[in-house]
């Protein structure tokens, strides 16, 4: 084990701690040590003692002194008038000033509208997402804890798969993360084949998985099914790229159920003792032979009968499916067939396989606690639609499209204040024209931002901004997969003060305090998370944990053999029927069909036809680069250098046809809205589709309004239609929309593009399915 301090002499130390967030990341963990010299960090190198990630950095955190020492950092509580919001008129004020603002300002609104009239908004990846619910209902007082993104688009809807059909948390691939050894361990099995669906490890580091492991298990022999739109790297090294249409994900996993059924190559033994609905399940993948397949999804038959044979006849195989199957209207059917394919081959829950853990979050008897602080009828009270019963099962918070909505009618009540925690919104994560957003959100009467720069979000929105701390000026915990498959818990470890900035727990600490305090019975951090690790079962004390950097979890194979799913002890899965449901027997009561099936999105040349000949490409977003995490980064300089303007990829075939070549400016506009981004010409897409990049906006552009950092001239998800999601209310297309491109002069092509004026929405009305199962 490393130590945690090192002295080197000369007043120089290097200190060792675990990377979270801020800056944004999703919870990898990374193992470091910071140099740190006359109290400044000026040197970040890895801890090759780390188990996971043994030494190796991305270069986010390798350029950790240019965010924390950034000149543009906020490092001091900020106030203005609610006149001035877009002006740069802010004034700096003391923590106590700020909390007394807070204070006042709550008050005034639940005594004239009620505390329901408060919604806290979250953004994607960083601690915040265990700390921002709970200031919510713990402090706030208020039920609307919401995170801004349609259908609630990234990792929630398959953590709800995964707990209808599975009973169980996030499941994940088998990398050995629970072993000191890792691969070496006796009880572990490399997997012989790995696939890859809609997720980009090596760029991604996704929910809690360190990527650059698929090369270590490459070395060690695993081989590739690669499912995705684009030829990526990991693409290129596959055995299998199965290069789909956007969208089509649930399609293809029926064609393959299919061919698994039909050639009989499923697991007997698993499908007759642990599986329910096969028979049932049996008769709709017949309804998708590997023909139709084909011309839903553009994937030639015979490769996908190849790759499925390959993963059907080596064992243990497993399984990674990424953010594609949420942002995808059809991505709760789509996530069920990886998990019906996983269960079927007997991959689940075993070594090298697909590992299971219970279906709850290390910190979730906390955070169910917190909810419990609420009022008598307050949490009915929280916004969300009847219709979408299978969100409420799964989640304790408002519905992201239900909250536009309201912000924009005032029913079934007026929203008054919002507290921006953690998310850039109107850049990034929320959907279906961030200017409706924007203008909803004007109207508020109070609105806080905490946050680390000053973001277009909190520009053009907030009266009070509050100064957050990177990963290296506080103590925490690392919860890779979010504690929902817990295998690590690792220690952050506060190495340096910068300004008077806090932590978002810390920040949750002093606003609870002030206004609930028999909620936050803490003295401190410390405390706090050695009851957290007493609940997880975990005995040791949060000092124990610095001091050790991390622990590894014990761990079980075929823990639905052994009672360990289930509150009960029995054997099985912790389900309504107790076993895998390849036919669910939830869904029905929600007004879904309980077996998947294949619909077309909102928005594509396939459902609206009428549409197609002005807008025949196909546009899909997300990918992630190794330069940014969403709308974070822009501002440092080694980072912008690599990456230095919003890039949309384009087939060299297509671009010859509109007359765009590399390195030009390029307008993508579909009747939504419309974006500019530069050209890069490749041949990784399709040319029937473009992939943009998302979460762009402009630090080094005038920040007040109209222009605030030029947010607008690039937000692709300026495109992406309003509630256009899944009927249980989970997933949005924000990678399968219709749009056409052309050349322009340059980003202000458009001219000064303001929240003045808003787009309409298409595909908004969730009562009206755009394509039946039998039409697509």
């Amino acid at each position: 084990m490393s130590e945690r301090i090192i002295d080197c002499g000369d007043g120089v130390i290097k200190c060792r701690t675990c990377a979270w967030s801020p800056p944004g990341d999703h919870p990898v963990g990374c193992g470091m040590y910071l140099t740190v010299k006359d109290g400044k960090v000026v040197d970040v190198e890895g801890d090759p003692d780390h188990p996971i990630t043994q030494g190796r950095l991305c270069v986010r955190c390798l350029t950790l002194p240019e965010y924390m020492y950034n000149e543009k950092r906020i490092l001091t509580p900020l106030t203005r008038k609610r006149e001035d919001r877009g002006k740069d008129a802010w004034e700096a004020i003391t923590w106590d000033e700020a909390l007394d603002i807070i204070e006042e300002k709550v008050a005034y609104v639940k005594e004239n509208w009620g505390a329901e009239s408060i919604v806290a908004f979250q953004g994607t990846g960083r601690e915040a997402t265990l700390y921002k619910t709970p200031l919510a209902y713990a402090a706030l007082g208020t039920p609307n804890s919401c995170f801004p993104m349609s259908g609630d688009s990234c990792y929630g809807p398959r953590c709800s798969v995964a707990d209808f059909i599975l009973g169980a948390g996030y499941p994940e691939l088998d990398y050995a993360a629970f072993f000191p050894d890792r691969f070496d361990d006796p009880r572990y099995e490399v997997p012989k084949y790995i696939v890859l669906w809609g997720k980009d490890p090596l760029f991604s580091n996704p929910d809690g998985f360190f990527g650059h492991t698929l090369i270590d298990l490459m070395k060690r022999g695993s081989k590739y099914v690669v499912i995705d739109p684009r030829v990526t790297w990991m693409a290129a090294h596959a055995d299998y790229h199965l290069q789909l249409r956007p969208g089509t994900d649930a399609a293809l996993g029926l064609g393959m159920i299919n061919l698994v059924i039909q050639e009989d190559l499923y697991d007997h033994d698993f499908v007759e003792n642990w599986c329910y609905g096969f028979d049932e399940l049996k008769e709709r993948a017949a309804e998708y032979p590997l023909d139709k397949v084909e011309e839903i999804t553009w994937v030639p038959a015979e490769t996908i009968a190849a790759a499925t044979r390959a993963i059907a006849t080596n064992h243990p195989s497993s399984f990674m499916w990424g953010l594609a199957i949420d942002t995808n209207s059809n991505g709760v059917q789509a996530g069920h067939t990886v998990l019906i394919l996983a269960a079927i081959l007997g991959d689940l829950d075993v070594p090298g396989g697909v590992t299971l853990a219970v279906p709850a979050s290390f910190m979730g008897k906390w955070r169910y606690e917190c909810a419990q602080q609420l009022p008598p009828g307050m949490l009915e009270k929280q916004i969300t639609d009847p219709k979408y019963k299978g969100f409420r099962a799964a989640h304790l918070i408002a519905h992201p499209d239900c909250i536009l909505d309201t912000l924009e009618t005032d029913e079934p009540y007026p929203l008054k204040m919002a507290w921006f925690y953690a998310t850039n919104g109107i850049a990034n994560t929320t959907n279906a024209q961030g200017k409706r957003w924007f203008k909803a959100l004007e109207k508020m009467e109070f609105n806080v931002c905490q946050d680390v720069f000053m973001t277009p979000t909190a520009m053009g929105l907030c009266d009070l901004f509050l100064p957050v701390t990177t990963f290296a000026e506080h103590d925490g915990m690392v919860l890779p997969h979010f504690g929902r498959n817990t295998h690590m818990v690792m220690a952050m470890n506060k190495c340096v003060e910068v300004g008077d900035c806090k932590s978002d727990l810390e920040i949750d600490f002093l606003v609870g305090k002030r206004l609930n305090p028999q909620a936050w019975p803490w003295d401190n951090v410390a405390d706090f998370f050695t009851e957290q690790l007493h609940n997880g079962g975990v005995d040791m004390t949060f000092e124990d944990l610095q001091n050790d950097g991390w622990l590894q979890m014990d761990f079980e194979y075929r823990k639905y053999e052994k009672g360990l799913l289930r509150p009960d002890g029995e054997p099985g899965f912790n389900t309504p029927t107790g076993l895998v449901e390849l036919c669910s027997s939830l869904y029905e009561d929600w007004g879904e069909d309980p077996l998947p099936y294949f619909e077309e999105n909102a928005l594509t040349p396939y459902s609206r036809p009428d549409l197609a000949e002005e807008y025949p490409l196909i546009m899909t977003t997300g990918g992630r680069e190794t330069t940014s995490f969403h709308s974070e980064h822009r501002q440092v300089p080694s980072l912008r250098a690599i990456m230095p303007n919003p890039l949309v990829q384009i087939h060299p075939e297509t671009a010859a046809k509109y007359g765009i070549e590399d390195g030009d400016w390029v307008c993508i506009e579909n009747p939504l809205g419309k974006a500019i981004e530069k050209a890069k010409i490749t041949t990784i897409v399709d040319p029937r589709v473009i992939h943009a990049q998302h979460g762009w906006w402009f630090p080094e552009q005038d920040a007040e309004a109209p222009n605030l950092n030029g947010v607008w001239k690039a937000n692709i998800n300026s495109l992406i239609p309003h509630r256009a999601i899944g009927r249980i209310g989970f997933g949005a297309p924000f990678k399968n929309v219709l749009c056409k491109i052309s050349k322009v002069d340059g980003l202000d092509a458009l001219g000064t593009l303001s929240p003045d004026t808003v787009e309409g929405a298409i595909g908004t009305d969730p009562a009206s399915p755009v394509a039946t199962r039998k039409e697509a």
